[in-house]
């Protein structure tokens, strides 16, 4: 991928202030609707007007989107606000509709995205174009999946590519709608640091109070850009009311966001290290996670040897685990000292847990 910089060369040459706002609803559901929201997304810092018009579902039975009547809306605002216009195409088809109605930018959903056989379909109707193609991250955690997606656009002669990062589906309930794994984006943006990196925190969040604290964490971590859902009356939206934002409350969060600018070695260090920072923020909370799953499970440990008269202390096991994680460990360029300091706080605090099962 040597030429990925170009959709970033693009961006540069749009000379914005800030970084790329893709906004719009969820779905378009009337000319009416799409015509208003954006206008109203004119008065901000949007570039871009997002809005579904094919909506694939979880489950049938729910608004799957208007169709190809959408897209004429999408081009008369597009005509009326000078905004730029980008929808989901999801086969051959609608990349075709899409060209046909004059959409600038076409983004891969997370349900494509797992499907080699479809991102294919897609690359070979969009090849030739000059086009700019953004695919977000596959449902699943798979960073390999993901880049894969990427390289099949490259290959078909596509380089305005860029990534969106949505969050990934997970079974266990979390405060996530879709768990951001921010590990994942940040691996791939180490591996291909020129590809355009935007967040969508509206699907990541599920629910519109904590999407602020999103595109702040994104921005740290030194995102190109974000796709948020806006409607001008979220509540009464016909698919995900709870994760839609209004443009004014979209013109107050792009006010309230921090942007770090990028001037001067000094600012380049400082940036570099508020980046790196942020990193280690994100892991810190997903090694408290972990540490606090664990503990549960501990305590179903401690019920079950409290039902069967089990003493807490089994020492070997403990030794085997110690030994594990002592070879793990040097694997990972961790010394033998450290590894047992945590775990010996770990054991502890696990049988700390189990101790207060048992004696409750």
């Amino acid at each position: 991928m040597e030429n990925n910089k170009e959709l970033r060369n693009w961006l540069a040459a749009m000379k914005l202030s800030h970084p790329l706002v893709i906004a719009g609803p969820c779905s378009a559901e009337t000319e009416e609707q799409v015509l208003k929201i954006a206008h109203q997304l004119k008065k901000t810092d949007t570039t871009v007007l997002r809005a579904g018009i094919w909506k694939p579902r979880t489950r049938p039975g729910n608004f799957e989107g208007v169709g190809a009547l959408g897209l004429k809306w999408l081009q008369k605002a597009k005509q009326e606000t000078g905004l730029m216009i980008t929808t989901e195409v999801a086969n051959a088809n609608h990349v075709d509709l899409a060209l046909k109605h004059d959409v600038d930018i076409l983004w891969i959903g997370a349900r494509t995205t797992v499907s080699p056989f479809i991102v294919q379909e897609i690359a070979d109707a969009v090849k030739g174009t000059d086009k700019i193609v953004l695919v977000k991250n596959p449902v699943n955690p798979d960073l390999a999946l993901w880049l894969g997606a990427v390289e099949r656009f490259y290959a078909a002669g596509i380089t305005k590519l860029g990534v969106i990062h949505r969050g990934f589906s997970t079974y266990e309930k979390t405060r996530y709608r879709n768990n951001p794994e921010w590990q994942i984006p940040i691996d791939l943006q180490n591996e291909f640091p020129d590809l355009p990196l935007i967040l969508d925190p509206s699907h990541i969040a599920g629910r519109r109070d904590i999407i602020f604290d999103l595109c702040q964490t994104a921005l740290d971590l030194n995102y190109d850009g974000l796709m948020i859902e806006t409607h001008h009356d979220p509540d009464n939206a016909w698919s995900d009311a709870a994760q839609q934002i209004t443009p004014k409350a979209l013109e107050q969060m792009t006010v309230d966001l921090k942007i770090r600018k990028q001037e001067g070695d000094a600012v380049e260090f400082k940036n570099k290290l508020n980046t790196l920072r942020t990193q280690i923020d994100v892991l810190d909370h997903q090694l408290l996670d972990s540490l606090g799953k664990r503990m549960k499970i501990a305590d179903d440990i401690g019920l079950l040897k409290k039902k069967n008269n089990v003493a807490i202390l089994q020492t070997k096991r403990w030794n085997e685990i110690l030994g594990r994680m002592i070879l793990e460990g040097e694997e990972n360029k961790l010394s033998e000292e450290f590894i047992l300091r945590i775990f010996k706080a770990i054991h502890q605090e696990s049988i700390n847990h189990q101790k207060k099962v048992i004696n409750d």
